[in-house]
């Protein structure tokens, strides 16, 4: 029996919406990591980019636990000496909320050109509103990620 290759043609891409409020974001950003990878698909490959696009609202109201929030800390460097920057996630909340989740789910993406194409097919919003109404996303519930308070 030979190995099954998906071709183009076998890919159907679907949209799926994600109401980000109140779920935690490392529960969140596996579940849409897996949505973008294709791994919910029989026709799975890892070599190939199968995965759908995933629209994450409302992502100024995600939850970090444990207090993460105040205690994680995001760095980046310059390249001069002295130059490392640190903001914890409580700040990068409030300034760029999207690139909170854009850089949780980043990094649970292959580091290759396959995994930047897969993570180009998520759109991130701090509010409610999105643009992409014209490609009907279905919601995506993700019962498992709500926060207890």
């Amino acid at each position: 029996m030979r190995t099954f290759s998906p071709k183009p043609v076998d890919i159907t891409r679907a949209w799926h919406v994600v109401d980000a409020d109140g779920l935690v974001l490392g529960r969140l950003a596996t579940e849409v990591a897996t949505i973008l990878r294709g791994k919910h698909k029989a026709i799975f490959a890892p070599h190939v980019d199968t995965g759908d696009h995933v629209i994450v609202i409302n992502a100024a109201k995600i939850v970090l636990s444990a207090g993460k929030a105040e205690k994680k800390f995001v760095y980046r460097h310059s390249g001069y000496p002295g130059g490392l920057k640190t903001a914890s996630y409580a700040d990068l909340l409030l300034t760029r909320p999207a690139d909170v989740v854009r850089r949780a789910v980043r990094g649970m993406l292959p580091r290759n050109r396959l995994g930047r194409q897969q993570l180009s097919k998520l759109k991130v919003y701090a509010g409610p509103e999105h643009p992409h109404e014209a490609q009907q996303p279905q919601v995506l519930e993700i019962p498992g990620a709500r926060a207890r308070i």
